[in-house]
C-alpha cells in the first residue's frame, strides 16, 4: 500500500503487483525515491480524471525521470471510478512517472481491439474524498496546460505503508 499525502489531504492506495508487475514496480521506484514529493496535480477534469507525478508547480517536468515502461494495459483491470492508471503520450510504451485517478468509469481508457488502452495497476483504498476534492479545484490555463487548478494541489510525499488487516 502506498500513502499519498497531498495539500488537499491523505489517500491510500493498493496496488496490484500481481496484474500490473512492470508498472507497479516503476511506480515504487519513483515513490522509494522521493520524485513524487512536490509535484503537483496539473491536469484536474471534473467527471473524468486527476492527473500527476510529473509536474511542479511552475508547470516545469521534474527531473529525474526513469526509462519509458511497457505497457499492461491488457491486464484486464479497467478504468473504474477510484483506480489509478499510467499516462502516456500516443505512444503506447511511453509511460514513465505521470499517472491518473479516475473519478469515474472511464471505460473508453480500457484495453479493446483498436484501442491499446491505459494500464491500471491500482485502486484509492480509503480517502476517496481528497480525491473528489482534488477534482473540485477551480481551475485555468497556465504554463501551457489545460485544466491546471488555479491554486496548486501538491503532492507532499508518497511512502509505503503496511495494508491494514482486516
Amino acid at each position: 500500500m502506498l500513502e499519498f499525502k497531498t495539500s488537499k489531504g491523505i489517500f491510500t492506495v493498493q496496488l496490484f503487483d500481481q496484474q500490473a508487475p512492470i508498472t507497479v514496480e516503476n511506480f515504487l521506484k519513483y515513490a522509494d525515491e522521493g520524485y513524487f514529493d512536490g509535484t503537483v496535480f496539473h491536469r484536474v477534469i471534473a467527471g473524468f480524471m486527476v492527473q500527476g507525478g510529473g509536474l511542479t508547480a511552475d508547470m516545469k517536468t521534474k527531473q529525474g525521470q526513469h526509462a519509458p515502461i511497457q505497457n499492461e494495459a491488457s491486464n484486464g483491470l479497467k478504468n473504474k471510478r477510484g483506480t489509478l492508471s499510467m499516462a502516456r503520450t500516443n505512444d503506447i510504451n511511453s509511460a514513465t512517472s505521470q499517472f491518473f485517478i479516475n473519478v469515474v468509469d472511464n471505460d473508453f481508457l480500457d484495453h479493446r481491439p483498436g484501442n491499446y488502452g491505459y494500464a491500471v495497476f491500482g485502486r484509492v483504498a480509503s480517502g476517496m474524498d481528497v480525491v473528489d476534492a482534488i477534482v473540485a479545484a477551480k481551475t485555468g490555463n497556465r504554463g501551457g496546460h489545460q485544466d491546471v487548478p488555479v491554486e496548486p494541489i501538491t503532492i507532499e510525499s508518497v511512502k509505503r505503508i503496511e495494508a491494514p488487516q482486516g
